[in-house]
């Protein structure tokens, strides 16, 4: 399905000096092409997502800023056929005090847009809930390290790179709520990644089929929202295809966070997609259609819900990020049909008061 958004293709600033949204900047873009000049405090949300995922297991890193608070994460998840095998996550939740801000960076590097910056947050030796992230932009692709103690005491260690392909396209839009309220996404998919995650004496090694997925966010957001994301990475159909797909959160908005990457190639879906599913149920298999054709026509069944249920202060966050298999069918837009079969990601729901 067209999109009807405009295509941005020379760099812009998100911003305009009274800090308000620069109308230039609304659109997307297949390179990140916004520099996130971000001002003001209070409602502003700077955040980098990071998630690792092979066929039988997966990492995710979270570093974020959201003005009264940081909140940095490492979660760690294995499988097998018969079930989970290992389920470790440990957040940092620290005052947004100016002294201890995480300066999250404007743009991405290695990208083609504004030039980002190496992260490093939380203590270099962490013990108990405590979390230490780095990431670190190298000539082949973003580092990525951790250290964390799981609640059962055994040490985890994550060292991974996550490539960037030349000519590899990614999505990134500005959402409008309106001139004050406004988000930035950059949603790569599909890009190979390798390394190690160590956790007490085991060894998982991220190899020829692991694939890295970043969800960047630069924003000015209301006190409450919530949304669906759901993103998948890997080879079917002798294609390699990323999946991403959002929705809620962008109603009204003019806006979509959809795209499908198939070798590398972005098709912008302009349509705000169909989800189905059963909030009381997370588990049971989810539908996600594109409405009046067949662009996206998908069964996601989970095996795993990442369940959060947070009350601290101004925070408030009731998520279920499930991961598990796709299925169906999805077209480029060229035309091409791409058969999905057992693609690994994720869908998720939530509601957020922040």
């Amino acid at each position: 399905m067209a999109t009807h958004e405009r295509e941005i293709t020379e760099p812009v600033d998100l911003c305009g000096p009274d800090g308000q949204l620069n109308p230039d900047a609304v659109g997307w873009s297949r390179t990140p092409l916004h520099r996130a000049n971000l001002r003001g405090w209070g409602r502003t949300k700077r955040w980098e997502y990071w998630c690792v995922t092979t066929p039988t297991h997966l990492l995710a890193l979270t570093v974020s800023d959201l003005d009264f608070l940081t909140l940095d994460a490492v979660y760690f998840l294995a499988w097998d056929e018969h079930g989970v095998l290992e389920d470790h996550e440990r957040t940092a939740i620290a005052p947004g005090l100016p002294h201890r801000r995480t300066a999250l960076p404007e743009g991405i590097a290695g990208s083609g847009g504004p030039h980002g910056a190496d992260l490093a947050v939380g203590p270099e030796r962490p013990s108990r809930r405590q979390v230490r992230v780095t990431i670190r932009q190298e000539p082949a692709g973003t580092r990525l390290r951790a250290r964390a103690l799981t609640a059962d005491l055994r040490p985890l260690e994550v060292d991974l790179l996550v490539a960037r392909p030349a000519g590899h396209e990614t999505l990134s839009v500005v959402v409008p709520w309106d001139g004050k309220r406004f988000q930035y996404t950059s949603k790569h998919t599909a890009l190979p990644a390798t390394g190690t995650v160590r956790l007490g004496d085991r060894s998982y090694g991220f190899g020829a089929d692991a694939w890295g997925v970043l969800d960047h966010g630069r924003g000015r957001w209301p006190r409450s929202l919530g949304w669906n994301w759901g993103a998948a990475s890997g080879r079917t159909d002798g294609r390699v295809v990323g999946l991403q797909f959002g929705g809620q959160w962008t109603a009204g908005t003019g806006a979509t966070e959809n795209a499908l990457c198939v070798d590398g190639r972005l098709s912008k879906l302009g349509a705000e997609l169909d989800w189905h599913y059963d909030p009381a149920d997370p588990l049971a298999p989810w539908r996600i259609t594109t409405p009046g054709d067949d662009q996206v026509d998908l069964t996601f069944t989970p095996f795993h819900d990442r369940r959060t249920r947070t009350e601290a202060g101004l925070l408030a966050n009731r998520t279920d990020q499930c991961f598990g298999h796709y299925r169906g069918t999805i077209r480029t837009d060229d035309g091409e049909k791409v058969a999905v079969d057992g693609l690994l990601g994720w869908a998720e729901d939530v509601r957020m008061r922040w």
